[in-house]
């Protein structure tokens, strides 16, 4: 029930005018046929706005969707663009931590898992013996090139991930770390998940082409923070098979202000998104074509060094 008030909270929020999009493939050519990029400076709801999408077809064959994964290095999306032999398109996704590099979610890369979905939060205060569990969501392309989003249990005992296609309410108790069995003796339903590439971050912010976000599910953003703007990635598929990249600049006053979940959420849906779901953001959110910037990153820095890519390439 309180999921639903909020849905219905949020919707008044927005005016029903859509972005428009201008197609500037000019600027990042040579691109392969079918695929695509936009921009917008359209305002959302009076304030000023900067954002791009890649749209790729699926099914096409001379595309290969992959992913890299570097724990315990970081690279800026420029360095992986020269590393990985100048790809299509090179992207951020995971969230991850700084003392290690280390990627919070999961990265899978011609089947192989190159990195694991965090399985528990250690508590604070009174509750420092306890543990919450959650279950953070991936998005991903099997070998036939179908794209799927759904809510992972892994570990590096598991050669393959293991899902949900529904989101998994958290819970919290005295144990760090549960093996598969013992997750599955909580009548938690999870399937095997034999994906060729998948990389992870939330929450999930479109399912059955509405919105609905499961930030609540996947703790990601506490209290009034589900609300703020930042700069945003995400990506999502149409049911005709398109993959959508999203990238939204932030963090740059009267200029591009970024976005909020529930903002980044409709655009995708505007978009016809089936599914769809937000990736890392902030000073991680960068997006290259052909080696050639889109949004700025909002690090004064620049690029801000991630341990993980989504890559398209021509073969």
């Amino acid at each position: 029930m309180k999921q639903i008030l909020i849905i219905i909270f949020w919707v008044p929020l927005f005016s029903s005018a859509q972005l428009q999009w201008k197609n500037v493939d000019s600027m990042y050519q040579p691109l392969p046929k079918g695929t695509h990029i936009f921009f917008t400076n359209d305002s959302m709801e009076g304030k000023p706005n900067i954002a791009y999408y890649f749209i790729a077809d699926l099914k096409n064959k001379q595309l290969d969707f992959i992913a890299d994964a570097k724990n315990g290095t970081r690279l800026t999306p420029t360095q992986y663009f020269e590393k990985d032999n100048h790809p299509l398109l090179i992207v951020n996704c995971t969230f991850f931590e700084f003392v290690h590099n280390s990627n919070l979610n999961l990265v899978v890369n011609d089947g192989k898992v190159l990195a694991n979905s965090m399985q528990s939060i250690a508590n604070r205060g009174k509750d420092t013996f306890t543990y919450k569990h959650v279950f953070k969501s991936a998005i991903s392309i099997d070998k036939h090139r179908n794209a799927d989003v759904a809510w992972v249990f892994s570990d590096t005992a598991k050669q393959y991930a293991y899902v949900s296609q529904t989101a998994i309410t958290s819970f919290k108790d005295s144990t760090a770390y549960y093996s598969l069995k013992e997750i599955k003796s909580k009548n938690i339903a999870l399937n095997k998940w034999k994906v060729k590439t998948a990389v992870g971050g939330g929450p999930v912010i479109i399912q059955d082409s509405q919105i609905k976000i499961s930030n609540e599910e996947e703790q990601m953003f506490t209290g009034k923070a589900i609300n703020d703007k930042h700069p945003r990635t995400a990506m999502g598929y149409t049911s005709d098979g398109k993959l959508i990249v999203l990238v939204i600049q932030g963090r740059f006053p009267n200029k591009a202000e970024g976005a909020t979940l529930l903002q980044e959420a409709k655009i995708l849906q505007d978009l016809h998104c089936k599914e769809a779901m937000n990736l890392d953001g902030g000073g991680s959110s960068c997006m290259l074509i052909n080696g050639k910037q889109t949004i700025q990153p909002s690090d004064k820095e620049g690029q801000r060094p991630v341990p993980a890519v989504f890559i398209v390439r021509e073969k």
